[in-house]
């Protein structure tokens, strides 16, 4: 994250150079790195490094976004390379400091159950200098202390099709301990209240039925919800409640005869960061031509945020689309149609997954103070 200010740094002092404008900077980040882009948002840091922002498919509220426990995922992380004195925190240190590039990859971190990747940005103690974050996103977005900025966020309607190569595996586990997939954000008082709400939420999505092949959407609703789609949408609930009237929000479902279709269904899905293939120029040659006309639809749209600050600025041929309110409303349905929406977007869910975080947040904290290393004294 500090070198993304760094660069953006870069180019308020040099862009003019090149003929770009300092004062008319768009950042924009797709997955991870939309989850960056919507963090440098909410950072002191980089404040006034750009004054627009599009985060596709990620959000500063997203479990993998901000660690829970710097040190703690130090020491799982220790322990699963085979390094057991991990409650020595100079030997501890050591041991990353020396270890080989061979051994800290050694490990698959992207395929954990719990929302995360392990490794991801965290929150630094008040005394470091020009630090990146120091409060929770939570807390940025509750208390409004961040400059409003106009922001297009969006999603796919099937992000969690992301998951979907763990499912032969992951649905046998799940039937076996639900628990083990919860996010990471979440915290409980005991083992048994984890298991209730673990079986709360499983019967929200699956009811009495085992995790199986015949609600494999389901599975997709659930890792879509649990990734992306709740943190999406809290964080454009606390950005307009905060004050900020140029939140925009989208619903990408558009699919075509080239879409494939979700493992044992015959339904086809926008998967992760669907909208973001749109934009780009990627297999231009073999797109449909329903996708041709797509990808101009939201690239107009993407364009005339960037030079406007509004997806669709007056005198334009687009639908018309106001910013959104705190209750996720309206946004636009980019699907086989484009349509403005007025109803709150994935209402039940998103009720759903709000009270579970009102109960059962997990605030994430800072690495703990340094403690001197009496044996080099």
């Amino acid at each position: 994250m500090k070198d993304q200010v760094a660069l953006l740094r870069w180019v308020q002092k040099n862009i003019a150079s090149y003929g770009g404008n300092p004062d008319d900077v768009t950042i924009a980040g797709y997955s991870a790195g939309s989850a960056s882009v919507d963090l440098l948002m909410l950072s002191k840091s980089a404040e006034g490094l750009f004054h627009r922002v599009i985060p596709e498919s990620g959000a500063n509220l997203a479990a993998f976004t901000i660690q829970r426990d710097p040190l703690g995922i130090a020491k799982e992380y220790a322990k699963s390379l085979n390094f057991t004195n991990v409650d020595d925190i100079h030997e501890l240190e050591k041991f990353y400091r020396t270890a080989s590039l061979e051994l800290l990859t050694s490990v698959e971190i992207s395929n954990k159950s719990d929302s995360t990747f392990l490794f991801s940005p965290c929150l630094e103690r008040e005394t470091e200098q020009d630090a990146f974050l120091t409060e929770s996103p939570l807390s940025i977005l509750k208390n409004g202390s961040y400059k409003k900025l106009p922001v297009l966020y969006g999603f796919a309607n099937m992000e969690g099709l992301m998951r979907i190569q763990s499912f032969e595996d992951w649905k046998h586990k799940m039937n076996e301990k639900f628990s083990d997939f919860l996010p990471a954000d979440l915290t409980f008082r005991s083992d048994k209240e984890k298991e209730e709400v673990a079986d709360k939420i499983k019967k929200f999505y699956f009811g009495s039925q085992p995790i199986g092949d015949e609600n494999v959407l389901r599975f997709v609703d659930f890792f879509s919800d649990v990734y992306f789609t709740t943190s999406i949408l809290w964080t454009v609930k606390l950005q307009v409640e905060a004050g900020n009237n140029q939140t925009y929000l989208y619903y990408y479902s558009f699919v075509d005869e080239n879409t494939p279709v979700v493992p044992h269904t015959d339904v086809r899905g926008a998967d992760h960061c669907a909208q973001t293939d749109a934009v780009g120029d990627r297999d231009e040659n073999i797109a449909s031509a329903s996708f041709h006309i797509m990808k101009k639809t939201v690239r107009k749209i993407w364009h005339n945020f960037i030079k406007t600050g509004k997806p669709v600025p007056e005198g334009s041929a687009l639908t018309a689309w106001p910013a959104a309110g705190a209750d996720r409303a309206p946004y636009m349905s980019l699907g086989q149609k484009v349509e403005l929406r007025h109803e709150p977007l994935l209402e039940k869910r998103f009720r759903f997954w709000e009270d579970i975080y009102q109960r059962y947040y997990l605030e994430p904290i800072p690495p703990p103070a340094p403690v001197l290393n009496q044996a080099v004294y």
